[in-house]
C-alpha cells in the first residue's frame, strides 16, 4: 500500500518536472532567442570579431613593419642599404596593409551577416507561409 503511494507520487512529480521543463524552459529558451541574439549574442559576435582583428594585426605584424621602416636591415647602413630596406619594408607593408583591409572587410561581412540572419530567416518563412496560404 505504502509502495504505491510512494511510487504515484514519484509519477506525478516525473510528469509535473517534464511538464515544467517543456512548458517554462523550452518555450521560453525559444521565446528568449531572439533577444539574446539582439543582446547579448551580438554584443558576444562583436567582440569575437575585435578580437579576430587584433589577432590579425599580431599575426600579421603590421605595426612592427610601420615602427622599423627607416631602420636599415642586416644592419646595412650605408646608403644602398638603407634604400633597399626603406622600400623592402614599404613593399611589406603596402602588402600586409592589403591582407589586413581584407581581414577587417571579411570581419565587418559577418558581423553583418550575424544581424541580418534571423532576419532573412523570418523573411523567407513569412514568405513560404504566404505562399502555402494562397
Amino acid at each position: 500500500m505504502i509502495y504505491g503511494i510512494i511510487l504515484k507520487n514519484m509519477t506525478q512529480n516525473l510528469f509535473i518536472t517534464s511538464l515544467k521543463f517543456v512548458l517554462i524552459d523550452l518555450i521560453g529558451d525559444i521565446l528568449y532567442w531572439p533577444i539574446w541574439w539582439f543582446t547579448k549574442g551580438t554584443l558576444k559576435m562583436g567582440i569575437f570579431c575585435i578580437n579576430q582583428i587584433r589577432s590579425q594585426e599580431q599575426i600579421l605584424g603590421l605595426s612592427v613593419w610601420v615602427k622599423n621602416l627607416f631602420t636599415p636591415m642586416f644592419g646595412q647602413y650605408d646608403i644602398e642599404g638603407r634604400i633597399i630596406s626603406f622600400f623592402a619594408r614599404l613593399l611589406q607593408i603596402i602588402f600586409r596593409s592589403i591582407v589586413f583591409l581584407i581581414w577587417i572587410i571579411l570581419t565587418i561581412i559577418l558581423f553583418l551577416a550575424w544581424i541580418v540572419f534571423p532576419i532573412f530567416i523570418v523573411y523567407q518563412v513569412v514568405i513560404n507561409l504566404l505562399y502555402l496560404i494562397s
